[in-house]
């Protein structure tokens, strides 16, 4: 039993030997005119990339107009829309050095990128034309804000405007593009701030290029591939996976600009590739199983059998030894005739590779879809790389793990455990932070701040943040993230935890219930506070945290908790826009309800 289903054949392009992201739109531009590059839904208007190169053209000539040149700073605040791949490319063609800001984020967060960037021009949307210039007040280097809509109502002007102004001629603006070349910067990337002001992550045209090439030797690219791009492009895992390989390759991408309409996006496109948290392939699952337990087409009993044997094939390698032939040939029947038919009821059917990203993967929820027959790949990386530093392979996964380092890369492991990368996609600095760059670039290594380990046979695993991890009133090292991983593995009523313990005799958690989860314990709809407080959902979530108490070492289990009646949600006071835990600032917003835990001794 292998990850993937079957093996793609290869887009032939040298991306790197093209230098240059828009070196290598271009080249698609004149490939391939007639396919679809841009699209939403079956039925909306379509963009080819014949139609794409003309629109980028105008674009930059409207850029160019407004004052824009080489080195200057470009902001936007969109969806993930057709429009964000012309403005973004059109920065491009210009050496004009675009970032994507969070659309969840305060007008005092987006101020901070503006001043911090020296953004001259922000593209936003009407949805967030509000916080833009709310933020500006507060960035007086900002010149003109450019709302997507049809009336410029309180900004500057429109894309429309933009587009139609006059400008540089498209002979011109290919001259100013070749004149870009790969150590040119492409995008400045705001990490998500878990503590502290963001960092912005400098990242030029060769990185970029190079990761494309890396993740092209592991999973293989796709002549004609279809993305779906939903995961927001102010996070580098989006953009790697939905924007930059589309201009690299000439991919049709399906923009989402509503992440509640993902499932639609991926019954209409059936992606070639995805990337997403593991939240998203979660609610995939349910929704799989709740088809197999309504024994939907006949399959039920059927489907559950066929997990089965593809579990203990799973068993098989983990453990190392030799798959048995007539389990693995009656899999691949099943798979063909029953499994793949399931994932097609979620658009997953023609997925060549998946990868996991962004926050800790319960194993089962890997094991599930390796058993369905998804080439599921557990990676790590952050965005000073680009997104990607280690992975596991199409043919060598290890449920856990993320793997060996990506083809070009060098990772090794400090005393402490922090992982260290070389690499050519290393990030070529911090935005005006001269003293972090420096005690992050050490002599070529990149200190990522992550603690990880080996097994046996040299794959990574990360066992938690180096910042976080807590210590004991009694000296006991413990990875918070683990624990709290165990505890929402063993209950998806457990939506967010959060552990407390660092100089403590005993840990404490609070925690947040998942709404959608707990509706169905609870049998019924109702908001979170009611929720929080419903018998039933009590019950579910004191079984998860003695489930997950009955898999940890004794110091490490839970001796009280707390279930909070809110829901925590991205950009807020608890989680960063990745759905990273933001936990000085929770510590100091729960202080009370965390000392009224640790109020009596431990019996």
């Amino acid at each position: 039993m292998t990850a993937t289903t079957s093996q793609p054949s290869l887009v032939t392009d040298d991306v790197v030997g093209r230098g240059t992201l828009c070196a290598t739109f271009r080249h698609q531009v004149t490939r391939i005119p007639d396919r679809v590059a841009l699209r939403t839904l079956t039925g909306a208007p379509e963009i080819t990339w014949e139609q794409f190169g003309s629109r980028v053209d105008r674009v930059a000539a409207g850029l160019a107009s407004l004052g824009l040149r080489d080195g200057d700073r470009l902001a936007l605040m969109t969806t993930n829309s057709p429009e964000f791949f012309l403005v973004d490319m059109a920065a491009l063609h210009l050496g004009v050095v675009p970032t994507s800001i969070y659309n969840s984020l305060p007008p005092e967060d987006v101020a901070f990128i503006l001043r911090d960037a020296e953004v001259r021009v922000v593209v936003a949307e009407p949805a967030f034309l509000d916080v833009v210039l709310a933020a500006r007040a507060q960035a007086p280097g900002v010149e003109t804000v450019v709302v997507i809509d049809d009336a410029a109502g309180a900004a500057d002007t429109t894309l429309a405007d933009v587009e139609t102004a006059p400008g540089p001629s498209p002979e011109e603006i290919d001259d100013i593009r070749r004149a870009i070349g790969p150590e040119h910067v492409a995008t400045i990337s705001y990490t998500s701030g878990t503590t502290g002001d963001p960092k912005g992550v400098v990242l030029t045209h060769r990185a970029i290029l190079s990761c494309l090439d890396a993740l092209d030797q592991v999973t293989g690219t796709l002549e004609g591939a279809r993305v779906v791009a939903f995961l927001p492009f102010a996070h580098m895992g989006g953009r790697i996976f939905a924007y930059y390989p589309v201009v690299a390759y000439g991919f049709t991408v399906s923009c989402c600009a509503d992440i509640t309409d993902v499932p639609r996006y991926l019954l209409d496109t059936r992606p070639n590739y995805l990337c997403s948290p593991p939240r998203l392939f979660e609610k995939m699952r349910g929704a799989i199983e709740a088809r197999i337990a309504r024994n939907e087409g006949g399959w039920g009993e059927r489907a559950s059998a066929a997990l089965d044997v593809g579990y203990r094939l799973i068993d098989q390698r983990e453990a190392g030894a030799p798959q048995d032939p007539d389990l693995l040939a009656r899999w691949e029947r099943e798979r063909d005739e029953v499994l793949t038919p399931l994932l097609a009821t979620v658009g997953l059917d023609q997925v060549e590779a998946s990868l996991f990203g962004s926050a800790a993967v319960p194993p089962h929820l890997v094991r599930f879809y390796l058993a369905l027959g998804l080439p599921v790949l557990e990676a790590w990386g952050m965005t000073e790389v680009v997104a990607f530093g280690s992975i596991n392979r199409p043919d060598d996964v290890r449920v856990g793990t993320v793997g060996f380092p990506f083809p070009g890369n060098e990772i090794r492991l400090a005393e402490d455990g922090e992982i260290l990368i070389r690499s050519p996609w290393v990030m070529e600095r911090y935005l005006n932070r001269p003293e972090l760059t420096a005690q992050t670039l050490v002599d070529g290594w990149l200190h990522s701040g992550d603690i990880g380990e080996y097994d046996d046979e040299g794959r990574l695993s990360v066992v938690d943040r180096k910042k976080e991890l807590i210590i004991s009133a009694y000296g006991k090292n413990m990875s918070p993230a683990n624990i709290e991983f165990k505890l929402k593995a063993a209950g998806p009523v457990i939506g967010q935890a959060c552990v407390i313990g660092d100089g403590r005799k005993f840990n404490t958690a609070l925690i947040v219930i998942d709404p959608e989860v707990a509706a169905g314990v609870a049998g019924r709809a109702a908001a979170p506070e009611e929720l929080a407080a419903d018998p039933e959902v009590v019950a579910a979530v004191d079984r998860a945290v003695t489930d997950a108490n009955a898999a940890m070492a004794r110091v490490e289990t839970i001796k009280r908790y707390r279930v909070l009646d809110v829901v925590w949600q991205p950009s807020g006071d608890e989680l960063s826009p990745t759905m990273k835990l933001r936990r000085k600032p929770i510590a100091a917003k729960y202080a009370d309800l965390i000392e009224e835990m640790y109020a009596e001794d431990d019996r």
